[in-house]
């Protein structure tokens, strides 16, 4: 009787040498984007000339609330809420304004400025140290 070799979930040695750290990705995207501090971002809130979009989970948000007028827009459905053609898209997102995502602690916004950018977003900006640096600057806080 044959017995089937057991199937082991392994990487080989060279997909080992293709994979990033998080700490690797969030670098390049933020090499790749405008990145801001909390304080210079508190001082643009309300400007006709940005948008903040919160990428946070919505339970973050109601729990700490955001940047006031800030569009909350999941991480996770980010590509969707650019796209034009998705159902999800959103408009305020097209408009010729610097967009300054953040999220906590500006990892995820981060990755969600650089995804903006490589989906034609023209100003995208990351507020590095996210909403916790922006709350421990004073800035204004609207609640979720």
């Amino acid at each position: 009787m044959h017995r089937a070799r057991p199937h082991h979930w392994t990487r080989d040695r060279q997909s080992e040498a293709m994979t990033k750290s998080i700490r690797e990705m969030v670098n390049e995207a933020n090499a790749s984007v405008e990145v801001i501090d909390a304080e210079t971002a508190a001082d643009l809130v309300g400007g006709d000339d940005v948008l903040f979009v919160d990428v946070r989970e919505p339970v973050e948000i109601a729990r700490e609330g955001k940047v006031p007028g800030a569009l909350a827009i999941p991480r996770g459905v980010l590509e969707y809420a650019i796209a034009e053609d998705s159902p999800g898209h959103n408009p305020q997102l097209l408009m010729d304004k610097r967009i300054i995502f953040y999220c906590a602690v500006g990892g995820r916004s981060a990755l969600a400025a650089a995804t903006a950018k490589a989906m034609g977003i023209a100003k995208p900006v990351n507020m590095a140290g996210g909403f916790e640096d922006y709350k421990a600057v004073g800035g204004d806080i609207e609640q979720g």
